[in-house]
């Protein structure tokens, strides 16, 4: 399976290490994938900051470089605030381009969690099972 991942702008600098690691382990979205298949991240990018213009053109070249489905970042849903345009983004990708978008990458760590409880965010976060993992790969994620 080929996937590209899509980051939040704000994050521009993020050296992708939970993203990778969780493509490793198979954890939070990546969750998914069979772990006895390989796994490879094509592409890599920012949405290029508000309103998104990346959005309308590099999952176009990830798809060049063999993406079977796109990636937004957990850093989109667990930022402060969480993107305004994720739903929008999602439905874009996948009628535009025809791949499953999945919302989320690496499972959500502990920090996150605790600030979101209290936020109109928690709905997002609370039914997204793979993102939310144990207690343990929260904190593990820290």
């Amino acid at each position: 399976m080929k996937i590209g991942i899509i980051i939040c702008n704000r994050y521009r600098t993020c050296g992708g290490g939970k993203c990778l690691r969780s493509v490793r382990e198979r954890a939070g979205a990546f969750s998914r994938y069979p772990a006895d298949e390989p796994l490879e991240v094509v592409g890599y990018s920012t949405c290029d900051g508000c309103p998104g213009g990346n959005v309308e053109y590099v999952p176009e070249e990830m798809i060049k470089n063999g993406a079977e489905a796109i990636h937004l970042a957990t850093g989109m849903v667990v930022g402060y605030p969480p993107c305004p345009r994720l739903k929008y983004f999602k439905s874009f990708i996948e009628e535009r381009y025809g791949v499953p978008v999945v919302v989320g990458t690496h499972p959500i760590p502990e920090k996150y969690r605790r600030v979101h409880v209290g936020l109109s965010s928690w709905p997002i976060l609370a039914n997204n099972e793979p993102l939310m993992a144990t207690e343990e790969i929260r904190l593990d994620y820290d």
